[in-house]
């Protein structure tokens, strides 16, 4: 598989979007799936660049029909203390998507569950996330962001997504994944042990350098889209279009 990571100019998402999947030949990966799940960044219901939107996960749709009638879903657990996934979804323009290109959307916080467990893991040796993650081909399409505690907001972090408030919320703080607080870079390593994206799409078209959930955004902005097979190298990528040495973010160091 191609391990390259892609950085393609933003110039409007379907066409950078689909330029960006050709040159991956995602065309040829994609062929061999069941289903495809397409997860993005709502960690609230604040708009873009806090949160992925609907444009971008819409260009992703519209290039996997125009090769396969594999089905395809939108999938996120939301991390807001007040707020359930499905008022995200109406807030962000999801639930207008759904209707618009007739793909659904799903609740990761409340789907059914799979137990797993991994002797090699430093904070979760066990852990509870959805069963559907692991049947499906799973995108991820993150925001550029830094983070007060992982410094980084990228692909990998994005999977905190999956995990279901009923077994990490609490403790740490008031947001649904709270326990993923403590020790952040242990567990994003330790969560990407279990269910790690096979494909990101990043948008950076603008990019946050200061703080996750807001703040002064990147002047200029980014304006770019980066996609590939391999988290790692795609975040590793990433942080350096926010100036930010990899090497000095402790999830990201491997």
């Amino acid at each position: 598989m191609n391990q390259k990571i892609v950085i393609e100019p933003l110039t409007g998402y379907e066409k950078s979007i689909h330029h960006a999947l050709n040159k991956l030949n995602v065309k040829s990966v994609i062929a061999g799936q069941k289903a495809i799940m397409i997860k993005p960044n709502l960690v609230n219901g604040s708009p873009y660049p806090v949160t992925t939107p609907p444009e971008c996960c819409e260009a992703i749709v519209t290039y996997i029909r125009s090769i396969s009638n594999i089905p395809v879903v939108i999938a996120e657990g939301t991390g807001d203390a007040s707020l359930e996934t499905d008022d995200v979804f109406q807030m962000l323009g999801y639930t207008n998507l759904s209707k618009k290109i007739n793909v659904p959307l799903l609740d990761l916080n409340h789907a059914p569950l799979k137990h797993l467990k991994n002797n090699n893991c430093n904070v979760f040796k066990e852990m509870y996330l959805p069963e559907c993650v692991f049947e499906h081909f799973l995108i991820s399409v993150p925001v550029l962001k830094a983070h007060s505690l992982s410094k980084l907001t990228g692909t990998l972090k994005n999977m905190m997504g999956l995990a279901p408030p009923k077994y990490y919320s609490g403790k740490y703080g008031v947001w649904k994944k709270a326990v993923f607080h403590n020790k952040m870079h242990d567990s994003i390593m330790d969560l990407n042990q279990y269910r790690t994206p096979d494909l990101t799409v990043m948008d950076a078209g603008i990019g946050l350098p200061e703080y996750h959930l807001g703040g002064r955004e990147c002047h200029p902005p980014i304006k770019k889209i980066l996609a590939g097979y391999d988290p790692l190298l795609l975040d590793r990528t990433a942080a350096g279009l926010l100036d930010m040495d990899w090497h000095t973010i402790k999830h990201l160091v491997g």
